[in-house]
This record gives structure tokens, C-alpha cells and sequence, in this order.
């Protein structure tokens, strides 16, 4: 609390603030804000940067000290959202996955969401089927190294590149085969829209993963799609609500709430802190009103509550998606020019780059990312330790329907993968400025991991195994009973919290009521009620004794500065 504070009171006093975007390509962008700057400043910069007109589908994501992921708000100062000193390290990333990637207007917008989408392939966000991957890998290598040619790529050569968090050799060969016989020819463009509608016919597809718990304690994840809401466990998805099922989205402390109209569904899950249901519940709004409404008039604020004085209101701004593409019919210029690079290799070294590079401008640095092959690998399914909840989940027997149509109907789930959902924490890390050492130092001491990671891929970060081990079941079981307490006396803070407001409230009305009444019976109105008030005893005293003198008072005050300003 002391550290936020004085960070705080240093904004404060600065009147300029340094801020570092990562972009899709890995390049930074640095440039310098006002204090009071907006979000949608900040992103319009970037947009020029890369020439973009297609916006909408980005955002701007940044991680607090807490290792909680926030997209950044455009409409608010960026100085009052960010939990951190400056200077500020964010990263541009696709918010809202657009329905038809490869219908997009522009090449540079394609190009953008080809980049997002390899990198979910290369983080586990994008699981698929072995053929689909082996076909999604040789159009990355067709876009990027183009055709084969025996003379520059020997033998075993697709093996020297990492697009999997993990495959096998079986898997490398059929990439190479695919490569060199079915894919010649084709353009980095060709290969890059052939790969985005490919991508888009996977079942996880714009799958930003939320790590949770359902009412056994087993793990899932949690994600909004151009399509509905999704929930993966293991190798399947067990649940898929399109849009215009789902009729709302709530959230109280660490439990989530989905109600759909079909059957009167309500869907249970528990996250891991109450800041990552937060985050999960707007990202639903956001994307429930990017995807589902006509236009950007109808979005209304929405409370994660029933009741007036309680609870979260979060109001979605932009356009949505329908606005989105007809204006994007309407861009005619010419097409800017695309910049790329060839991929690099990554088995001879533990590094790859994620792809091309756009093009620079001065205050653009750029540097060598160095990404461990080995690790973030592990499931973040051990990080969402929330604790089960006393709750009921209905709709148990809901049929999910695929746009692949690969629905089990005896079970009512589809099979995504050979493998199970895992997607692995982002390893790039965040650059940690050196007035901020201090407070990193001090959160490791306190049990927090040091550094803190520009991309955090899920809400929930890797667990710290050893601390875990040494407490060992004991441990655990003790964690889970001070979890239990924490979360009665945070409902038992809440409810304090919630009579409190009720009472100001209630005498804030009271007092503009008492404020009308004094200003109704003062006023020449001639109503009957009002006369039998002024004809009272009580009315002639207050009126001679405290609204006189108090009217003579305001205007003299009045006349002095009138007099004032007049002088002057």
C-alpha cells in the first residue's frame, strides 16, 4: 500500500510520462505522453505508426504489478489506470478476432491478425487437430521463407523453427512435405490469407483463454470467441453459447455467472482472485456487445449486479463489429507498403523471433527476443487455485453447436485436439525500469515472482513449485482454510461496505428533498399545501430568523465580488 502510494504521489508531480508499446512483430514503439493523456491518444499513435485504418479489431494490454492482464480503456487517462511507475510498458494485441480474418479489407490488417494468430499457435491458444497444425506451420513457412529450394533448405529443415510450444518429428516431416509439394507458388500474401481461413475454421479460434474452476474444482478455461462464449476442459469443448443465447453476464468476489435463454442455463465458474473475474467479466461485455448489437447507440452500461447500490458498472465504447466492416467497404486507397522478414531459426539456439518486421520510425527501438523453448510450458490449469464454492451449476445437458459441426451428440461436446487444452504463460519478459528495483525486491520477498511479464497469457501465473512443495499437503490445506476465511470476512467487508452507501445515500435524498421543500415554499408559487406551510408558526421563524439573514448574507457577497470584477 505504502509503495502504491508514493507511486502515485510521483505521477503526480510529473507532468510527461515515457510509454513502451510492444507491437505484433516484437518492435517497440516509445514515445511520450501527457499526464493526462487518454487511452485513445495513446492508440492512435500507434495506428498511424503502422498505417492502420482497420483499428477497431486492437487493443493496447498491460500488466499490473499483480500479474493481472487489463486492457487498456480508451476513454479514461492512462496515468489513472496504470497500477506501476513510468515508465509505462504495454503491448498492441488483437482484442476482438474478426469473424472473417481473411475477408479483411486491407493487407496490412490481415498481416497484423496473421501475426496474433501465430503467436496463439505458438503459446497453445490455438489447439488443433495434428493435420490442421501440420497445414497451419507450412503456410507460415511458405509466407516467410517462400518456396523450398533444396540448395538453401537441407534436410530436416523445418525442425529448426518452433510454431508448437511442442511437436514431434513425425509432425516436423509432415510440415516439410506439406511445403515443399502443396504449397509452391504461392505469394506471402496467398500463404498468409490461407492460413487465416484455415485458422478461422478451428474450434479455438480467438480463444483469449481464462483460466477457472467449475463447481467440482475441476479445471477450465474460459473464452469469448466472434462466435459465443466457449468452455474448454481437457481435449473438448463442454459448452458453447452463441451471442444471442447468452443473456447475461455476472460476477460477485471470484464466482461468474452465465445465463443463456435456452432452458434458463446458468453456467458457474470461479476464478482465480476476484481482480481476474473482474477482467473476465468485462472482456464478456466487451466482446458480447462488439459481436452481438446492430449498432454502437445500443450499448448501455452494465451493472454485475442486481442491486442498485452494489456491484461493478462498466459501459463498452467503440464500434461494433457490424459498424466495423461497413466502414472498412468504404477505405479506398493504396495499400501500404508491408515490410517482412524471413522467420529464424530456433533449434540451434533456445530464441526465436515471432515473425516479420513492420517498418520503423525513430523513436522506434528494436531488440533481439530471446524465448526459452522449454519453458512456460507447464498448464495453467495448476494456477487457478480458487477455492469451490457451495454453488449449483445448471445446464449440465446443454448441446453445444460447432461451426465445424464436429459435435458428439451422446456427449454434448466437441473434441478440439489429440491433446489437452494447455495453453503455456507467455515467457517475453517485461522491461523493468531500474527506479522500480525496490518494489520488485520487495514483492519477492513477500512470496510475489520478481518480474513481472509484458504478455501474461492467462489471468493466473505459473505457480511457484518449490514454495508449494516444502508446504506440501499440510501446506495446501492450510492455504485452502485461510482462502475460506479470507473470502467471509471479504463478504462480510462488502456487506458493511454496501449498508454504508444505502445510508449516504438515503441521506443525501433526504437532504436534496429537505432542500426543494425550503425552495417550493420560499418561491410566489400559489399551491394549497404550500400556503398551509407558510401560515404556520414554525415557517415564519425559520423564514425571519435563518433565511433572511442568510439571503441578506449571499447577497452582499454577491455585490462585493460583483464589485470586484467591475474594478478590475
Amino acid at each position: 500500500m505504502l509503495s502504491r502510494f508514493m507511486s502515485g504521489s510521483i505521477r503526480n508531480l510529473e507532468r510527461e510520462y515515457s510509454c513502451t508499446v510492444r507491437l505484433l512483430d516484437d518492435t517497440e514503439y516509445t514515445c511520450t505522453i501527457q499526464r493526462d493523456a487518454k487511452g485513445q491518444y495513446l492508440f492512435d499513435l500507434i495506428c498511424h505508426h503502422l498505417n492502420l485504418l482497420e483499428k477497431d479489431y486492437f487493443g493496447i494490454r498491460y500488466v499490473d504489478p499483480d500479474k493481472q492482464r487489463h486492457w487498456l480503456e480508451f476513454p479514461k487517462s492512462i496515468a489513472k489506470q496504470m497500477k506501476s511507475q513510468p515508465p509505462f510498458t504495454m503491448c498492441l494485441r488483437v482484442k476482438f478476432y474478426p469473424p472473417e480474418p481473411a475477408a479483411l479489407k486491407e493487407e496490412i490488417t490481415r498481416y497484423l491478425v496473421f501475426l496474433q494468430i501465430k503467436r496463439d499457435l505458438y503459446h497453445g491458444r490455438l489447439l488443433c487437430k495434428t493435420s490442421d497444425a501440420a497445414m497451419l506451420a507450412a503456410h507460415i513457412l511458405q509466407a516467410e521463407i517462400g518456396d523450398y529450394d533444396p540448395g538453401k533448405h537441407p534436410e530436416g529443415y523445418s525442425s529448426k523453427f518452433q510454431f508448437f510450444p511442442k511437436h514431434s518429428e513425425k509432425l516436423e516431416r509432415r510440415i516439410a512435405d506439406i511445403h515443399k509439394t502443396e504449397l509452391i507458388g504461392q505469394t506471402p500474401e496467398t500463404s498468409e490469407r490461407n492460413f487465416l481461413q484455415k485458422a478461422q475454421m478451428l474450434e479455438t479460434y480467438g480463444v483469449d483463454p481464462h483460466p477457472c474452476k467449475d463447481v467440482s474444482g475441476n479445471p477450465a478455461f474460459l473464452a469469448f470467441t466472434p462466435f459465443g462464449f466457449v468452455v474448454l476442459q481437457g481435449n473438448k469443448r463442454v459448452h458453447f453459447l452463441k451471442w444471442n443465447e447468452v443473456t447475461k453476464l455476472k460476477f460477485e468476489g471470484k464466482t461468474f455467472h452465465i445465463y443463456a435463454n435456452q432452458k434458463e442455463i446458468i453456467l458457474t465458474y470461479f476464478a482465480p482472485t476476484p481482480e481476474a473475474c473482474k477482467h473476465l467479466w468485462k472482456c464478456g461485455v466487451e466482446n458480447q456487445a462488439f459481436y452481438k448489437l446492430e449498432k454502437s447507440s445500443q450499448v448501455r452500461t452494465v451493472s454485475s449486479s442486481n442491486l442498485f447500490f452494489k456491484g461493478s458498472r462498466f459501459r463498452y465504447s467503440g464500434r461494433v463489429a457490424k459498424e466495423v466492416m461497413e466502414q472498412s467497404a468504404k477505405i479506398k486507397r493504396e495499400p501500404p507498403e508491408i515490410h517482412r522478414a524471413g522467420l529464424v531459426p530456433s533449434r540451434s539456439c533456445p530464441s526465436i523471433t515471432h515473425g516479420p518486421r513492420l517498418s520503423s520510425v525513430p523513436r522506434t527501438r528494436r531488440r533481439a527476443v530471446h524465448i526459452s523453448i522449454m519453458e512456460g510450458l507447464e498448464s495453467l490449469r495448476d494456477s487457478a487455485h480458487s477455492t469451490p464454492v457451495r454453488s449449483v451449476s445448471h445446464g449440465d445437458s446443454f448441446m453445444p453447436r460447432s461451426r465445424s459441426q464436429a459435435t458428439d451428440a451422446s456427449e454434448g461436446m466437441a473434441v478440439i485436439s489429440d491433446e489437452a487444452y494447455s495453453p503455456s504463460d507467455s515467457v517475453l519478459p517485461t522491461p523493468v525500469a531500474e527506479h522500480s528495483m525496490e518494489l520488485a525486491v520487495s514483492r519477492q520477498i513477500n512470496g510475489a515472482p520478481c518480474s513481472i511479464e509484458e504478455e501474461k497469457e492467462s489471468e493466473a501465473g505459473t505457480p511457484m513449485h518449490g514454495i508449494r512443495g516444502d508446504f506440501g499437503v499440510d501446506g495446501r490445506s492450510a492455504q485452502e482454510g485461510g482462502d475460506s476465511a479470507l473470502s467471509e470476512v471479504e463478504q462480510v467487508n462488502k456487506f458493511v461496505l454496501s449498508v454504508l452507501r444505502l445510508l449516504l445515500v438515503t441521506i443525501g435524498l433526504l437532504f436534496v428533498l429537505l432542500l426543494l421543500l425550503i425552495i417550493l415554499t420560499e418561491s410566489d408559487l400559489d399551491i394549497a399545501f404550500l400556503s398551509d406551510i407558510r401560515q404556520t408558526p414554525e415557517f415564519e421563524q425559520f423564514h425571519y430568523e435563518y433565511f433572511c439573514p442568510l439571503r441578506r448574507w449571499f447577497a452582499c457577497k454577491l455585490r462585493w465580488v460583483g464589485g470586484l470584477l467591475i474594478n478590475k
